[in-house]
């Protein structure tokens, strides 16, 4: 079945794997260059960026309070992480670790009271990428810890999964962005012992495995439950094309965070499971190999709402997979797969007069708002440039 998957996977990506080149796009001073001005232009008290306007990519600032604002002090870490990989190359001079710990500090009164509900998975990973420095650090365990029990309280048994939106019972509203958000129950279980979080975790992606992906491989953006028997009312979208298609963002956070299951428990359904997404993600791209904001969404002429964010995201999901392969040959595929959906995006998006580092993001196209450069778009570009030198697939 694997090896019938990959000859799909060979034949469908647009231009071959084995031409496929990092873009050199990922190591632009740019990037620094970009990033510190951000930091440099953050309103006071803080607010963090969260997408461009459409016309001039100039950064809409947002309350701490929003599901995305760990993404811009994350950002700092990873490049504090790519100035430890990049020793060979020229230096950068740039403090990353104490900008990231700068940016993050409006992060902290969010533990006692926030509004993004189970998005405070997100909002935890500049403190993890913390503890990967300084694994004593007491302000980060505290907030990761604070950040894990408002997710587990979010907890159904009865559904199995972890409440998404706010809705009056009995409506149970669970999304596929929700899987992003484990890695903060298993980070918490392995601060504090506390392996009731791991299995909340397990629950919640084995009942999103069973309900949110279609035998196609791909998936559903909204599960409605009934709160008090567990049963699925309707499946539906709310950021994409319509109730039956396939939000191309959703469908990366799939990938990632099934992947990311596999690696915290090593259960090979996680990683069969992000296969079968991968693989849908992968045969149903255009022929140009851009990332659709919906794979069942109109092709519109240009310019295009693809989705940046999407690309990138996905591409960090299959550089793990290709990491935790076995098989030399497979991991090759998926990291083959990864650079050349970086390519394309990077052709297409790479935007120097923009603060953002890529255009073309779909925010929410049924809202109007596509076309922007997003934060988590750029994090996860960053982010996939540094996997590449980590994998050896990539010098700085």
């Amino acid at each position: 079945m694997f090896s019938t998957f990959c000859s799909l996977l060979a034949l469908s990506l647009a231009v071959s794997a084995a031409q496929s080149s990092v873009p050199q796009e990922l190591f632009s001073t740019l990037i620094r260059q970009k990033v510190l001005a951000t930091y440099n232009a953050l309103p006071q008290p803080t607010k963090y960026p969260q997408y461009t306007d459409m016309s001039i990519g100039r950064w809409q600032f947002f309350s701490p309070d929003t599901w995305t604002s760990g993404f811009f002090p994350v950002t700092a870490y990873a490049l504090n992480t790519r100035k430890h990989l990049c020793l060979a190359g020229p230096q950068d001079p740039t403090d990353w670790l104490s900008i990231g710990r700068a940016a993050s500090s409006a992060l902290i009164p969010l533990e006692s009271a926030n509004h993004v509900g189970h998005d405070v998975g997100f909002l935890s990973f500049p403190f993890i990428e913390e503890l990967v420095i300084n694994s004593s650090n007491q302000t980060a365990r505290t907030a990761i810890n604070a950040f894990a029990k408002d997710l587990a309280a979010r907890f159904s048994p009865v559904v199995g999964c972890t409440r998404s939106w706010d809705a009056p019972d009995p409506d149970f509203q669970v999304i596929i962005d929700n899987m992003m958000n484990l890695e903060v129950l298993f980070q918490s279980a392995l601060l504090t012992g506390n392996q009731t979080l791991r299995n909340i975790a397990i629950s919640h992606a084995d009942t999103t495995m069973l309900n949110h992906i279609r035998n196609d491989g791909s998936t559903w953006h909204v599960i409605d439950y009934d709160s008090n028997t567990g049963a699925v009312t309707r499946k539906r979208t709310a950021q994409g094309f319509s109730d039956n298609s396939t939000w191309s963002r959703g469908q990366a956070w799939a990938i990632y965070g099934f992947a990311n299951m596999y690696r915290n428990t090593r259960d090979p359904k996680y990683f069969d499971t992000a296969k079968r997404l991968a693989g849908y993600f992968l045969t149903n791209l255009p022929t140009d190999g851009i990332v659709p904001w919906d794979f069942n969404g109109p092709l519109t002429p240009p310019p295009r709402p693809a989705d940046s964010s999407a690309a990138t995201i996905a591409a960090n999901g299959l550089l793990m997979m290709s990491q935790l392969e076995t098989d030399p040959t497979a991991a090759k595929r998926w990291s083959d797969a990864a650079i050349q959906l970086l390519s394309n995006i990077t052709t297409l998006a790479w935007n120097p007069t923009w603060q953002s580092l890529l255009s073309n993001g779909t925010v929410n196209w049924p809202q109007g708002n596509f076309l922007t450069g997003t934060v988590y778009g750029d994090y996860y570009f960053v982010r996939a440039g540094n996997e590449l030198v980590s994998m050896g697939l990539a010098a700085c």
